[in-house]
């Protein structure tokens, strides 16, 4: 065991592999967090490669693990999947659960600047320190093979820590991302109250803004609905879209015919992201 203590929750096999719920006392966040990892029939014998999920607004880490169909897929390439959080829970802060769209599952996978969320909200920490030490402590991995997604505020999440992590991810896809928090009424409200009114200060975690000023080049796909109710007013994906056009990064990007933003449309793609990563981490 390492100095993060893990209390398993729930252990349910699943397509041959395991499906375990863990909590765990977070320095990061200031409170217990709970996080789900499917550990594939291959890690059994040896050190497997890790594939980190970061969710949308409201989730849990069930939402994925129930909706999403990718323990199937993770087992056929001998993935381990690890599910976090979208946010601390119960940390006491007045009006935390007064939104849906802001504080409890809305951490925006930031570290928070203003009080009182900067006590609490540091999931940019949480995700990119204190959850893989954790989980390369615990569990056979491969530790220099790791990989990000995730979908919404969480594939905002996926693309801004590996942009910002050069060298430490070999892949990063999204289904529906915000690709330009600072440019909508989300990222707006969030980056705003977590960040304070200094607009500077937010573009450190917009992808947009990221991949026009440099950003390492990777492995890249995002699939988007285009009938996502959202895709007009809050994601920015043709904008993203022509920035890396523009400037030659290598996005694969593709607009999917009559799909929403809900988990009906990433299990439908899910194939193909665990399959694009698998590659990438081989």
């Amino acid at each position: 065991m390492s100095h993060t203590e893990l209390t398993q929750k729930s252990n349910t096999r699943s397509f041959g592999g395991w499906l375990e719920v863990y909590t765990h006392d977070s320095a990061a966040c200031a409170c217990p967090m709970t996080f789900a990892v499917y550990l594939p029939p291959k890690a059994e014998h040896g050190p497997v490669p890790v594939l980190y999920w970061l969710s949308g607004l409201t989730c849990t880490h069930e939402n994925f693990v129930t909706k999403a169909g990718a323990m199937r897929y993770a087992a056929e390439h001998g993935v381990m999947l690890v599910v976090p959080d979208t946010s601390p829970r119960g940390a006491g802060i007045d009006g935390e659960d007064d939104h849906w769209d802001f504080g409890t599952g809305a951490g925006f996978y930031l570290n928070a600047t203003q009080e009182p969320w900067s006590g609490h909200y540091n999931m940019y920490d949480y995700i990119v320190k204190e959850l893989p030490e954790a989980i390369h402590a615990n569990f056979p991995t491969i530790k220099d093979k790791e990989s990000i997604f995730g979908h919404s505020m969480g594939g905002h999440g996926a693309l801004t820590i590996a942009l910002k992590n050069p060298g430490r991810f070999k892949s990063v896809s999204a289904f529906a991302p915000i690709c330009a928090p600072t440019q909508c009424p989300w990222g707006e409200k969030a980056f705003s109250n977590y960040l304070g009114d200094d607009r500077d200060t937010w573009l450190e975690y917009d992808a947009h803004h990221l991949v026009q000023n440099g950003a390492q080049k990777m492995p890249m796909l995002i699939d988007q609905g285009d009938a996502d109710g959202f895709l007009a007013d809050q994601l920015n994906y043709q904008l993203f879209v022509d920035t890396c056009a523009k400037i030659g990064y290598p996005l694969k990007a593709r607009m999917r015919a009559a799909y929403d933003h809900s988990f009906y449309f990433i299990a439908s793609f899910m194939q193909d992201h665990i399959a694009f990563h698998a590659d990438a981490l081989k």
